[in-house]
């Protein structure tokens, strides 16, 4: 009976163990810190031996094969052993592959890929096909492989969960764009972090499909570098491309074999120039999925906001509140701010990733009248558009509580408050879903 070890015990690593112990392995989980009581009560179901709060270097040490948990760093301790005397250490999204024969639609991406992944999934849905939606959203794929059956999977999948893969194969691969973000895990070298992305398309075949972003220079930039096999569908907003989407005045054009199809961006559900890219990205993949015009057409209609992204809270006194916490990087907040067309009133901070205000510059000048920093250190926000908005429009918060009644105060007749931090979470929340559900209990409680 072969040994599997799976490091760390949240969502990622808990769908490995159970996994796992259906295939009949002699598994273990192990992770350093706490393990949350719900995942604790799942290994415990499932009859998995596992401990919490240190590793124990005899009971991991003689694994056959290591699961690594995407939160993990490649830097950890434990993995640095177990990689110097030669244990294989593989993610989940590897693992689960093995026992899955399902067809697997995969998005990666620096922004965009939450909204992409639940949009294609809607779609399918939409068509009648059995999914299932895991990956960095919901459920994780493994325990799903372990305790449903599907024949589609929409997986939205991280660069950390790339990270260790070898033999794991998309049937449609999509990165929506790429722009600087987790450089910390990557020796703060852009060309890794890249290189990461880029291997969701590593074992592609002439018969997949591979959809891009034509638009983005950096996708663009590593695709001239590389040799893929699979079908090529890129989308762009700046030019017409002979197969993919691109933008024909009011309309998103689809040129996918012989068809070609229309849908007006007035049709569509989510606004926003970046939300144009998604549902062209979502649209390519259900062609390519067999999926027909008209379901597409109704599905990109009345698909809803997903939580804490761009998501309308309530209309208070003709301020409209929206909750984007799931915005942690520069890029996010941009394009919460470009598609804003009222006066905003801006909540942003946390914990800074080495971001570069300067790329906000234009967008903060044409849209933001007032600042409400939400985070410890806000120092670097003060400095980069304190001369925009005036000092007397740039506060400082500790709590969600108080970010929204500071707003409230800055903000008029049909004005916006928008939660798009630009920032990560953990100084002041556990993480952005908690950031986002505080922000929407303070704004209700108003």
């Amino acid at each position: 009976m072969s040994r599997l070890v799976v490091l760390g015990g949240a969502e990622s690593g808990v769908g490995a163990a159970v996994l796992a112990k259906v295939k009949g392995y002699d598994v273990f989980l192990s992770d350093k810190d706490k393990i949350k009581e719900e995942y604790a009560k799942t290994l415990r179901e499932w009859q998995i031996p596992f401990e919490e709060g240190h590793h124990t270097g005899s009971l991991i040490l003689n694994a056959d094969e290591v699961v690594k948990s995407p939160g993990i760093p490649s830097t950890a301790p434990m993995v640095c052993a177990l990689r110097e005397q030669g244990t294989h250490i593989i993610s989940e999204i590897e693992f689960a592959a093995r026992f899955d024969n399902a067809k697997k639609i995969c998005i990666t991406g620096s922004n965009g890929k939450t909204t992409t992944t639940s949009l294609i999934h809607y779609l399918l849905k939409e068509a009648g096909l059995n999914v299932g939606l895991g990956g960095n959203i919901g459920k994780s794929y493994a325990f799903q492989v372990a305790t449903e059956k599907h024949d589609y999977y929409v997986l939205e999948i991280s660069s950390f969960q790339l990270d260790d893969i070898y033999d794991f194969r998309p049937d449609i691969a999509i990165i929506t764009n790429i722009t600087p973000d987790h450089l910390d895990r990557y020796d703060h070298n852009m060309e890794n972090y890249v290189r990461a992305k880029f291997k969701i398309t590593q074992n592609l075949r002439p018969e997949d499909c591979f959809i891009f972003d034509s638009d983005d220079a950096i996708t663009i930039d590593h695709l001239s570098k590389i040799v893929l096999q699979a079908r090529m569908l890129p989308f762009s907003q700046q030019k017409e491309v002979r197969q993919g989407a691109f933008l024909s005045g009011e309309q998103i054009v689809l040129r996918y074999g012989e068809d070609e199809t229309r849908i007006y961006l007035e049709d569509l559900a989510l606004g926003g120039k970046h939300n144009i890219y998604n549902s062209m990205a979502a649209a390519l993949a259900a062609k390519a999925s067999g999926i027909g015009d008209d379901v597409i057409r109704h599905s990109l209609k009345t698909f809803q906001a997903i939580e804490h992204r761009l998501e309308p809270v309530l209309n208070i006194k003709d301020v409209l509140y929206i909750n984007d916490s799931k915005a942690t990087n520069i890029d996010a907040a941009w394009y919460a701010l470009e598609c804003q067309t009222r006066p905003v009133v801006w909540i942003v901070g946390g914990t800074d990733k080495g971001n570069d205000y300067s790329i906000l510059n234009k967008v903060v000048k044409d849209k933001v009248k007032a600042i409400v920093c939400l985070g410890v250190d806000n120092a670097k926000i003060h400095a980069a558009f304190e001369g925009m908005v005036g000092s007397d429009n740039i506060v400082d918060t500790l709590s969600a509580e108080d970010a929204v009644r500071a707003a409230s105060g800055f903000a008029g007749k049909g004005d916006v408050v928008l939660l798009s931090p630009c920032c990560a979470s953990f100084d002041l929340f556990k993480n952005y879903e908690d950031r986002g559900k505080k922000f929407k209990e303070a704004v209700r409680r108003l």
